[in-house]
């Protein structure tokens, strides 16, 4: 299924959706009324929704007057207003319909059994939505509030978004649910799921921030599900802890088993046939990231995606252990590279294409190990705080968010630019491979000299800090964080043993492949402890020298033996210094030493 922004739905802002629907998980079929408040943002003789040719309009009324409407064959409903609707008014349509709605994205609409009993669940995301109900489905206008009301056989459980009033109200042998949702929710979020559910109740959070947990499970399921369930209230207050208390609290959070092999982040409940603890805490996160702040558009896809991975990688570290969170980390690493391409950010073309939005390399564990290096180069606390400043926002809190609005939060506790971090890894494509040479150099020190490859050539250089680990001979240990701007980077590092073996990023911070560490076996010599780079140089030359040593004076000579340039600093600009060839002389507090360099 492939679809673009609807520039017909464009002109009008939803605030209210009342939804009745009229569902028998046995049929497939759906009967609706969906009573719509809008907002002009230009004056209207006309307001179109997103409908599926597949389902057929009744009426449409608004004052209780009969409109004009057309279906038009391109999935959508053009309904004639009655006179123009002028900027900044309101109005409020009700459209009924009915039919048997196509089955589209991932299972739009659905009805099959379990254990032999009927069961009709709906999953809207990405462009779904309008298979089952006139909708406005594009990133851009969430609906302020929603009441939905399922009428079902009375024998039946109905869930959807919120809490219930009231209870079910029953007619014959129907019963209506009603659910009332009082928070900004997209199309794509709103569900219905009707069966016969067992109902498991529990409570998260802390007084006076109290909230049920409401689960509908299959009968033939519970016993089996509950356990895994009783998960739940520890990971909301884990990431209550982390971030922010649970965006929703005021009304429900909770679980509606459904035939679908992965998980929905319908807000409030999420979807799910199987409930291990990592399901449950990824569609969890999406509570935060993706329900209370949703992305923007599909090519923002991984500020729901690879939140959601990447907190429920978290949630190894914070229950289980860092051997798991490494482990789970190695794992999506690996996956990641095993492409040289592929960027996290989509392009125009891929945020139609279903499969691409949903790319688990890209979307989900790509974007994820993006916010693990994040959080490695900025440390836990700036992080952190980005994270929940982001959720906080009130101009994204309960709306949209793109890509810069979440890297403006990041720098703003960062203190320095990300671009060029984001250039490398959310916009452009592959990943780095490392080679590095370690050394001891005197006694006290060692020198690591870093190169690096790049898998795909939209990035010409991935500047990170590079994680590395130190051992001696009895046992001794050290980390060592090498920040890493220019390939033959040098570093002379204090290490109190003599180093015999050196490890990459042990506790996989990176996204890498096939890195390779050599332990040179060289003799020191002070001599070659003296580097100065980059040479050829074009600005500024670098002197780098074990730290027990001081500069008295560096000299430079052309090649007539003219002394041209003197100074006493380890950073120099060479900016007047003509193109050639030319001798440096160190002079230190441990002798002189000569070096060749090229002025380019």
């Amino acid at each position: 299924m492939n679809i673009t922004v609807n520039p017909d739905t464009q002109n009008y802002d939803i605030t209210y959706h009342k939804l009745e629907f009229t569902v028998d998980p046995a049929v497939y079929a759906i009967n609706g009324k969906v009573t719509t408040t809008y907002t002009a943002l230009s004056n209207m003789n006309s307001v179109t929704f997103d409908l599926a040719n597949e389902l057929t309009v009744s009426t449409v009324k608004m004052n209780a007057q009969n409109l004009s409407f057309l279906e038009n064959g391109n999935n959508e409903l053009v309904i004639t207003l009655p006179a123009t609707q002028h900027t900044g008014t309101s109005a409020t349509v009700e459209i009924t319909y009915s039919g048997t709605p196509p089955n589209g994205g991932f299972g739009s609409f659905v009805t099959t059994t379990h254990n032999n009993n009927p069961i009709l669940w709906t999953l809207s995301e990405p462009f779904g939505a309008r298979d089952w109900w006139p909708c406005k489905q594009d990133l851009n206008d969430k609906a302020n509030s929603i009441d939905v009301y399922i009428t079902a056989p009375s024998q039946y459980i109905a869930v959807s978004n919120g809490i219930e009033p009231e209870a079910p109200v029953v007619n014959g042998a129907n019963k209506t649910t009603h659910f009332h949702h009082n928070y900004p929710i997209p199309a794509y979020l709103i569900a219905i799921a009707v069966t016969n559910f067992s109902v498991y109740n529990q409570t998260a959070g802390t007084s006076p921030n109290q909230y049920p947990i409401i689960n509908y499970i299959f009968p033939e399921d519970l016993a089996t599900i509950q356990p895994q369930l009783d998960q739940t209230p520890l990971l909301l207050n884990l990431y209550s802890n982390l971030f922010e208390i649970y965006p929703f609290h005021n009304e429900k959070y909770g679980h509606a088993q459904f035939g679908w092999g992965g998980g929905m982040e319908h807000t409030t409940v999420s979807f799910m046939i199987g409930f291990d603890r990592q399901l449950i805490a990824h569609e969890m996160a999406h509570q935060w990231f993706g329900d209370k702040i949703t992305c923007g558009s599909w090519k923002d896809i991984w500020l729901n995606e690879s939140f959601a991975t990447y907190v429920a990688s978290i949630v190894y570290e914070n229950f289980d252990s860092l051997s798991a969170f490494v482990t789970d980390k190695t794992n999506m690493v690996n996956y990641i590279t095993s492409q040289p391409n592929g960027a996290v950010y989509l392009t125009d073309t891929e945020a139609t294409d279903v499969n691409r939005i949903f790319d688990d390399r890209l979307s989900y564990d790509k974007g994820a190990m993006v916010l693990e290096m994040l959080r490695f180069k900025m440390g836990d606390t700036a992080f952190f705080q980005a994270l929940k400043d982001y959720l906080a926002d009130p101009a994204l809190a309960y709306g949209y968010a793109v890509t810069t609005n979440l890297q403006s939060h990041l720098e703003t506790t960062y203190g320095s630019s990300l671009t060029e971090f984001f250039n490398d890894w959310i916009y452009n494509q592959g990943y780095p491979t490392y080679t590095i040479t370690a050394q001891n150099w005197g006694v006290g020190q060692a020198k690591f000299t870093i190169n690096q490859t790049q898998s795909d050539p939209s990035v010409s250089f991935f500047e990170m800090p590079v994680p590395i680990r130190v051992h001696g001979a009895n046992g001794e240990q050290q980390d060592i964080v090498l920040n890493n701007t220019t390939n033959g980077q040098v570093f002379i590092q204090p290490v109190s043993f003599p180093v015999v073996s050196v490890e990459f990023d042990p506790e996989v911070h990176l996204i890498s492949k096939n890195n390779a560490i050599t332990l040179a076996n060289e003799n020191f010599e002070l001599d070659k402890a003296i580097e100065i780079y980059p040479n050829p140089v074009t600005e500024v030359l670098h002197i780098q020298m074990p730290s027990n040593i001081s500069i008295e004076r560096v000299d430079f000579y052309n090649n007539l033996g003219q002394l041209v340039l003197e100074t006493s600093t380890p950073n120099i600009t060479t900016s007047t210094l003509a193109s050639g060839v030319y001798q440096v002389q160190i002079a230190t507090s441990e002798g002189t030493f000569h070096k060749k360099i090229i002025k380019k």
